[in-house]
């Protein structure tokens, strides 16, 4: 089979030809339906090395952490599965005995450090591939729901609901504000998940028009252009932010959300851009908190595919062969990606036809 696979730090990634895996006990063999080409994907080969990275991330693997398919294939003791059914791939692969582990927090394991891998696709054979073997554990079902286009739900947007589920308590009353920062594929899911989640005014920031056009349609009112923290000060009243959602992660945006947010307000900072925080307790409003997240838990992948299934989420997917993965990437390199590529690894007629549905429809 083909798969997009990494084999040294600042190196891109090539496409091999290599045997099909075969499913273990209580694993399937997932024909892959969609494989999502993240960002993090280019820091691994483009910005991490030996000095940088943690050790589980070192190559070789095949990429993918954002992956739907298929069941093609059951391994010895399953049971209960349908082959054919669609499901999302939890990435995350912690002990798997630890507490952390046992409440689905794999991103949490307490035995990260003697762990080889962080999951799929991050130390581990992964979804940038015609197949792949999945434990049956991290597997959550889509239904009839289309599985190309939730791809990026695993990660993307799983990373938004993680981030936004956690700073609820600060959006629980009436009057209660929140800003993302970066409107790039996660900051669209924060949107949309501030929206159906609580009633926060929900306030955006980007340096790009079509990505500020495309969360404006989504309820956000765009603060650009210069200024932009008195004008944020202007839009809450003065009293700033009380949730701060920081899809970038520079020095500059970090600092940003400093200069916005609210009295016992909320900063949560996804993005991996590796900004550093100044930090004085006279500068700072009282008793606001900073903090970071990654990913999400396995219980929580299982509640936002029940909203995708709902329909209650739109996925700017953007369809591309297995055969055009690089170009994909080379996209994202260069900043002109607009919406989550999306690698659909069987046939040209796959990938026409998820483009045609896309285009068409935004949710299942």
């Amino acid at each position: 089979m083909k798969a997009v696979r990494f084999d040294a730090w600042k190196t891109r990634p090539t496409l091999v030809d290599i045997e099909r895996p075969v499913p273990g006990p209580g694993e399937v063999l997932l024909k892959v339906a969609g494989s999502g080409a993240c960002h993090s994907d280019v820091a691994l080969y483009a910005v991490f090395d030996q000095d940088i990275a943690m050790p589980q991330l070192r190559p070789s693997y095949i990429l993918g952490h954002e992956v739907t398919g298929w069941i093609e294939e059951t391994g010895p003791g399953v049971v209960g599965l349908e082959i054919g059914s669609a499901h999302m791939v939890y990435a995350a692969r912690g002990c798997g005995h630890c507490a952390s582990c046992a409440r689905g927090e794999d991103t949490l394991c307490d035995n990260v450090a003697s762990m080889t891998s962080l999951g799929s696709g991050l130390g581990l054979d992964g979804g940038m591939a015609e197949y792949m073997t999945v434990p049956v554990r991290n597997l959550v079902p889509l239904g009839d729901a289309d599985p190309i286009a939730a791809a990026p739900l695993v990660d993307a947007g799983l990373t938004a609901y993680h981030a936004v589920k956690l700073a609820l308590p600060r959006l629980a009353s009436g009057g209660r504000t929140a800003l993302v920062i970066g409107l790039g594929g996660v900051g669209q899911f924060a949107v949309q998940l501030l929206g159906a989640m609580s009633s926060a005014t929900v306030l955006g920031v980007d340096l790009k028009d079509d990505a500020c056009a495309l969360a404006a349609g989504r309820g956000a009112v765009i603060v650009g252009g210069d200024a932009q923290t008195a004008r944020i000060r202007e839009v809450t009243g003065g009293r700033g932010v009380d949730a701060v959602f920081d899809m970038v992660g520079t020095a500059e945006t970090i600092a940003l959300a400093q200069s916005v947010v609210a009295v016992r307000g909320r900063i949560t900072v996804v993005g991996l851009a590796g900004g550093r925080v100044d930090w004085g307790f006279y500068t700072t409003p009282f008793e606001a908190e900073l903090t970071g997240t990654y990913m999400g838990t396995l219980g929580e992948l299982h509640e936002l595919g029940a909203l995708y299934r709902q329909g209650r989420l739109e996925v700017d997917a953007v369809p591309f062969a297995l055969e055009d993965a690089l170009d994909a990437y080379a996209r994202l390199e260069q900043g002109t990606m607009l919406g989550r590529a999306v690698i659909v690894p069987h046939g040209q007629a796959a990938v026409a036809d998820a483009a045609e549905e896309l285009a068409t429809v935004s949710a299942p």
